[in-house]
């Protein structure tokens, strides 16, 4: 098989996908392509059974050396030029990307469109690259049927990932201030103090957060059917940070509809990573990989694709289990706190 080309494979969600990757597959070949040449090639040297490539998204060959063959192309990275996304196309080979908002994801859904039989392309623009989602979709399967899902991605103000991760935040905020939310099955956007939330923590902490303009949302509401869906975002002191230790993440899911004898139904779970945001979402990068090359299950045709479209929820929750993932449920009396 030829190698794997991750763009922008030297910062801190290219660098843990390939990772996950080399542990799965040792005889993967991979390609680390980076703007800083000496921060590539030492990714790759630690890799094993990778290569450094530089990496220029503002021309139409990527600035890649003359010949370079490659399987996938997948961007942890910000494809401002859409250029990575024209390559793959070009070639007709598959296609991840997650730093775009839903707003601006807009070019990328029209560049996916205008040539949808060329490659198979995954929208992975999601919390922690899909694996909310899919999460949230399991922890579903013990309902009939679903009225609300509420998610809050709590995320640690010193794991705000690198550099580029910094960029893509002001980015996406400076599109919108405003969240997209599903209300009554009516996609609303919502903004001011109609967006803003207290979430409880599992340690019994309260943040503030908002609603925010986020994949997800469409994502759980069109896969569950639940006419109102919600996630919002928190940025604030960790429990890891406040027991003590390193930045952790936390995702709370909270479910309410009916069970299967239709009787109702109110559950919350928590999801949590003691090392913080980076090992989720490079497992979920991970996971589109090795479904959109064909290493697990059949090859994948050309078309637009979200995660929960490719990816089995079960084996998603099984992978962050053994990622180190902690996952705990409650019954609860739902009161104006999330």
């Amino acid at each position: 098989m030829e190698p794997v080309l991750i763009m922008g494979g030297s910062g801190q969600a290219g660098a843990g996908t390939a990772a996950v990757l080399r542990r799965w597959y040792p005889a993967l070949p991979l390609v680390v392509a980076g703007r800083d040449p000496g921060r590539a090639r030492r990714v790759a040297d630690e890799l094993g059974t990778a290569t450094a490539v530089p990496l220029d998204l503002r021309r139409d060959d990527l600035g890649l050396p003359d010949g370079q063959e490659c399987s996938a192309v997948v961007a942890t990275v910000w494809d401002s030029h859409l250029n990575g996304l024209r390559y793959a196309q070009e070639r007709g080979l598959p296609y991840l990307s997650i730093s775009n908002g839903l707003v601006d994801l807009t070019p990328e859904v029209f560049a996916g469109a205008q040539r949808a039989s060329a490659a198979p392309i995954l929208l992975a623009s999601h919390g922690c690259a899909g694996l909310v989602v899919l999460a949230a979709l399991e922890l579903a399967r013990e309902f009939h049927r679903l009225h609300t899902v509420r998610v809050a991605l709590v995320l640690d103000e010193l794991d705000g990932g690198g550099p580029a991760a910094v960029e893509d935040m002001e980015r996406l905020m400076a599109a919108t201030s405003a969240g997209l939310v599903r209300r009554d099955g009516v996609f609303t956007w919502v903004d001011g103090q109609e967006a803003q939330v207290e979430v409880l923590t599992a340690d019994g902490t309260v943040l503030p957060g908002q609603a925010v303009a986020i994949p997800d949302v469409p994502s759980l509401a069109l896969a569950t059917g639940a006419p109102n869906v919600r996630f919002d975002f928190v940025v604030g002191e960790s429990s890891g940070r406040r027991r003590g230790g390193p930045a952790s993440v936390e995702v709370r899911i909270d479910l309410e509809g009916t069970g299967p004898e239709g009787t109702p139904l109110d559950v919350t779970h928590h999801i949590t990573h003691p090392m913080g945001q980076r090992p989720l979402t490079a497992l979920g990068v991970a996971l589109g990989v090795e479904r959109l090359l064909g290493l697990r299950g059949d090859p994948v045709a050309p078309g637009l694709y979200t995660p929960e479209a490719l990816i089995d929820p079960a084996l998603a929750v099984e992978r962050m289990v053994e990622e180190g993932t902690l996952l705990t449920r409650s019954r609860v009396q739902r009161s104006s706190t999330t």
